[in-house]
């Protein structure tokens, strides 16, 4: 194999054929690199789903660089077990002048890379991934003198700065987000008919990753009988497409409704494309836009999509870089019982925990509902330490890259960061599940009831947090209504109360 002249490296997240890392890619004289190591699928005990999704979409793209003429370094499975083993061994055997690569998506993959690269004495070439329409450094400016970092003020800036739904320097529609029009709930009938979302059956790689994958990670939680994610570019392009022209219009409304065995309803699905970066947000957004402009869809919908994506998207990823690398350890509310064993299983008796763990070990997804409200909400009023829980969700998802993950499950979802990431802890009881889904239609479970053998955990564990944290959350202007229904309940209540969530914690922790 013949000397090359610079080492692009390619993360498994790095997908993107407009990266800054090719800016000046010379094919006679350059090489990609690549790698798939075990350590990035058991670091995180990872779900067969997530694990298929990054190997078969780096295979893809792999071939796609061969198919151009460029040459392409790349480890399979089982040549190394750990990143900077396969790094190394690449160059001491090829001895690149240098290596090049876009900043990593995870602040520990990015140090691991410099410190290799500074072992073996070679330059290392750090460039901005421009994939993102914020940058670290403009994210920082935003942030400077600030005593409290708010995603609504971000999101303004961001449409300001990329005249996306703008008129002139006037949000369209009169205002920035649409968000009180986009919390309905389904009727008793449920969602009705729909066009199913796009299916891509696993062409010969995927099947090829799919086989690997169930011989060498067996003993992984999930199963790749469904699986059936967009793995290319040209994929992504069909999938958004289809989004766009069946979905967008119902998206805005119905985006936090819930239905048992309903994995999709009106979401998009592009979530992982995106963060592997087979799509460029700026494409999804604009095809969003014209479809409003077109008459497609309306604003509503439109502006809600797009703030998930120039808003919450970017936003996490500036949190993340800004806090790293402590924010990973943060606990402000100091939860720390363990992850319940049905998490990996979902074998558990509350209809909505079963549905939502059952989907997440099924597709390696559920949409951010389900995430936040559901699975997400039970971790925070359990009281688990909120490093498992982002642990659980960085291993189950198949779009879950730390920067991404971790801000919105140990800030946003479990309050681990004291309220970086949001304004108040998300708690609610059962009645909200209730209202947002059919999840309590024929559960043994009644979300009315806070003790006794019929109460909801959930209804059970919210009362209790809120007495735990009672004087927390009165500190807190946003919670002063929840905390003052304590008021409700007289001493009797409050122990009752209490018991049933430390059995509640006994019986669910039993098996951890």
């Amino acid at each position: 194999m013949p000397r090359v002249s610079r080492l692009i490296l390619i993360l498994g997240d790095q997908l993107d054929l407009k990266s800054a890392a090719f800016d000046d890619f010379d094919p006679q004289m350059d090489a990609i690199w690549m790698a798939e190591v075990a350590g990035e699928s058991t670091k995180v005990w990872s779900t067969k789903p997530r694990i298929t999704m990054f190997l078969t979409a780096m295979r893809h793209f792999r071939e796609s660089r061969r198919e151009r003429g460029w040459q392409v370094i790349y480890h399979e499975m089982g040549a190394h077990p750990r990143f900077a083993e396969a790094l190394k061994a690449s160059v001491t055997k090829l001895k690149p002048r240098t290596l090049v690569m876009a900043h990593a998506g995870e602040w520990s993959v990015q140090q691991e890379i410099e410190k290799m690269a500074a072992e073996l004495k070679v330059p290392l070439e750090v460039r901005e991934d421009r994939h993102f329409v914020c940058t670290t450094v403009e994210f920082a400016k935003h942030a400077e003198g600030r005593k409290q970092l708010r995603m609504e003020f971000f999101y303004r800036e961001m449409r300001q700065k990329t005249g996306f739904l703008m008129e002139k320097d006037k949000p369209v529609g009169g205002q920035w987000n649409f968000d009180h029009d986009n919390r309905g709930s389904f009727g008793k009938d449920g969602p009705g008919l729909r066009v199913p979302p796009r299916r891509f059956k696993p062409d010969a790689i995927t099947q090829e990753v799919i086989a690997m994958v169930n011989e060498r990670f067996a003993k992984h939680p999930g199963t790749l009988d469904d699986f059936d994610w967009p793995v290319t570019a040209a994929a992504a392009q069909v999938a958004l497409t289809d989004f766009i022209e069946h979905r967008l219009a119902e998206f805005g409304q119905y985006q936090d409704a819930m239905w048992t065995n309903e994995p999709w309803l009106y979401h998009s699905r592009l979530s992982a494309a995106m963060n592997l970066k087979l799509l460029d947000p700026r494409e999804v957004i604009s095809a969003a836009e014209q479809a409003w402009r077109d008459g497609k869809a309306p604003l509503a919908a439109v502006e809600g999509f797009i703030r998930q994506i120039l808003g919450w998207r970017e936003y996490v990823r500036g949190i993340y870089w800004r806090f790293m690398p402590d924010y990973i350890e943060r606990n402000a509310m100091q939860a720390h019982e363990p992850l319940p064993e049905f998490y990996w299983t979902g074998e558990t008796d509350m209809n909505c925990m079963r549905d939502s763990i059952t989907q997440t070990l099924r597709y390696g997804y559920v949409h951010h509902i389900q995430r936040l409200m559901v699975t997400g909400l039970f971790a925070l009023l359990f009281g688990v330490d909120p490093k498992r829980v982002h642990e659980w969700y960085l291993a189950v998802y198949v779009d879950a890259v730390e920067w991404v993950e971790l801000p919105n499950t140990l800030g946003m979802s479990q309050y681990g960061d004291g309220g970086v990431m949001a304004s108040k802890p998300y708690v609610a009881s059962g009645k909200y599940i209730q209202r947002m889904s059919n999840y309590c239609s024929g559960c043994r479970f009644d979300p009315a009831q806070s003790t006794g053998p019929k109460a909801c955990p959930f209804t059970t564990l919210y009362w209790d947090y809120l007495l735990q944290h009672e004087p927390v959350l009165r500190q807190n202007h946003r919670m002063s209504m929840q905390v003052r229904n304590l008021a409700r309940l007289d001493e009797s209540q409050r122990g009752a109360i209490q018991e049933q969530a430390k059995q509640l914690r006994a019986a669910y922790s039993k098996a951890s």
